[in-house]
């Protein structure tokens, strides 16, 4: 995973994981690293972060627990070169997350995205609660549809509940708000890769601290004991 990187594994991994963990610039971190004797150009951690994000999340969700089967769904905005995109999520019933999909585009299609990739990762639910989109409405009913059509040879599944309501998911509003806190000091992404990228791996540090991640030989690890072990990995 970091054969041939001139820097240490170490200097990259704490990089990697201060930028997507705290509200820090990559010229604070730049500031920081040489305080301890380390030059490293702000640049180049904002490479690192884009190259090893995702495949640190590809290890974390080999790792990653089952979800209840209560969902809770929205989506929310994230700047992108001075325009808004969406960032559409889902937690189950005790706030873990269940997926995210980002999209520059908040429409039918993507919901459509967002859905069947939630269903293909952790099967059906057996409720999904949303706002008063339509749209979302829409999404879940024809990805539920094409999901027990998969099914059918196999078992009779019940269609997926759908209930609307603001106030019930406020839940996923609060969750909505440790994401935010994150890409705020970012002052905006300057491309969609980049967006997608970050994103995943804020939301990966996300579901670290709510300690998602099954690891055999230590129940309780740190952001940095978790950062090794799939590192290791």
């Amino acid at each position: 995973m970091f054969k041939g990187r001139h820097f240490d594994q170490s200097v990259i991994l704490l990089c990697v994981r201060w930028y997507l963990a705290y509200g820090l610039s990559l010229r604070d971190l730049r500031e920081m690293m040489a305080e301890r004797g380390i030059c490293v150009d702000h640049s180049t951690i904002h490479r690192w972060v884009v190259h090893f994000a995702p495949l640190l999340m590809e290890r974390f969700n080999r790792r990653k627990r089952a979800v209840t089967g209560k969902w809770h769904a929205d989506e929310t905005y994230i700047k992108v070169r001075g325009r808004w995109t969406y960032l559409y999520r889902a937690i189950d019933s005790v706030g873990d997350t269940v997926e995210f999909w980002f999209s520059e585009y908040r429409d039918l299609p993507a919901a459509k995205r967002f859905f069947t990739k939630a269903l293909a990762r952790h099967g059906r639910p057996d409720r999904i609660v949303i706002d008063g989109s339509q749209t979302n409405r829409e999404a879940i009913v024809s990805c539920d549809a094409t999901s027990r059509l998969q099914d059918a040879p196999r078992r009779r599944s019940k269609p997926i509940r759908i209930r609307q309501s603001q106030y019930l998911n406020n839940r996923i509003e609060q969750d909505h708000r440790r994401i935010k806190r994150r890409v705020r000091p970012m002052l905006g992404f300057k491309s969609t890769h980049a967006a997608a990228v970050t994103l995943s791996g804020i939301e990966m540090v996300h579901m670290m601290r709510k300690l998602q991640a099954l690891y055999a030989f230590n129940p309780n690890p740190s952001l940095a004991e978790q950062f090794e072990i799939l590192a290791a990995a």
